[in-house]
């Protein structure tokens, strides 16, 4: 089994509202999976799904090798979840909810524990009432990663947090990522963190997948191109579909190429250019390949 997660062709339908239409998309082992979108793009329906929350209409999701409506406590065991807002028992303490925890997991890694504890700093004795919102956070994290899930499941785990708990959770989670065989998925509407953390980016809108793969891979397809041009240019009337956000500012003509082979693009700046100079290509990041487009209306993403 190479693959921790697999949808294939999902659909889920409440009533008559459609909050997952045929998508697709795989979290193998070993990779952080980012899975992108603006509210109500379908992600966290996709989690309660693959966790058996909510049962799909139609198609079908694997969970490690397990169809998701036959998943119990054996896979549960293997599988971490940690959500924004999930409901803990408040009136246990730190330490309390710990104790609790570990006779529910055979792999519970004490040294793993001791570590993150170290990273986190939670108080122990301190009612999860009382913790703040970082520090609840912190403290499902450290009662899901100590028995070293096999599949990490994080759904908006970053919403509303200070920078410092942002980096402490990120920390841990290349503590978890740094293993062959676990794999992780993160939810979100923001890329701020995923973009050190992730290797494959899913990016869903209004409940369809409309990317997915290797996050190198899809970089490597992008160029941000300037070309120098002189005042007898005129500009065409269309430009290929693959040329976005074409602007000219003063003698210079900027747009992001989303299909670079050298050659090819080559040929098309001959076409539409009378070239002066050598055109400037530059690499992009994953922040500016959603941004351009998310303003062509191809997908939706946070900042």
């Amino acid at each position: 089994m190479s693959d921790l997660l697999e949808f294939e062709k999902v659909k889920k339908r409440f009533g008559g509202v459609s909050a997952l239409s045929g998508a697709s998309f795989t979290v193998p082992k070993g990779s952080v999976t980012a899975l992108l979108g603006a509210n109500g793009a379908g992600k966290s329906t996709a989690l309660r799904v693959a966790l058996n929350l909510e049962k799909p209409s139609q198609g079908l999701v694997r969970v490690l090798g397990q169809d998701s409506r036959r998943i119990g406590p054996v896979e549960l065991r293997k599988i971490g979840y940690v959500a924004e807002g999930m409901e803990m028992p408040e009136w246990m303490t730190v330490d309390q909810y710990l104790n609790w925890c570990r006779p529910l997991y055979p792999d519970w890694d004490r040294k793993l524990e001791e570590k993150l504890r170290g990273i986190f700093h939670v108080p122990s004795n301190r009612p999860l009432k009382a913790l703040s919102r970082g520090q609840r956070m912190k403290a499902a994290l450290l009662s899901v990663l100590s028995y070293r899930p096999e599949l990490l499941i994080l759904d908006e785990p970053f919403s509303g947090l200070d920078p410092l708990v942002r980096d402490d959770l990120t920390k841990s989670i290349l503590e978890l990522a740094d293993q062959d065989s676990w794999g992780v998925v993160i939810a979100t509407h923001d890329i701020e963190e995923v973009e050190r953390l992730a290797d494959r980016v899913v990016v869903m809108k209004l409940g369809k997948v409309e990317l997915a793969g290797d996050r190198e891979e899809l970089l490597e397809k992008w160029r941000r191109v300037e070309v120098l041009v002189t005042d007898e240019w005129e500009e065409p009337a269309r430009y290929p579909s693959e040329w976005l956000n074409v602007k000219r500012v003063g003698m210079v003509v900027r747009f992001y190429e989303s299909k670079y082979a050298k050659e090819d693009l080559g040929e098309k700046l001959k076409t539409h250019f009378p070239l002066t100079a050598d055109p400037a290509l530059q690499r992009v990041s994953l922040r500016d390949v959603l941004r351009v487009l998310t303003k062509a209306g191809r997908v939706e993403v946070g900042s």
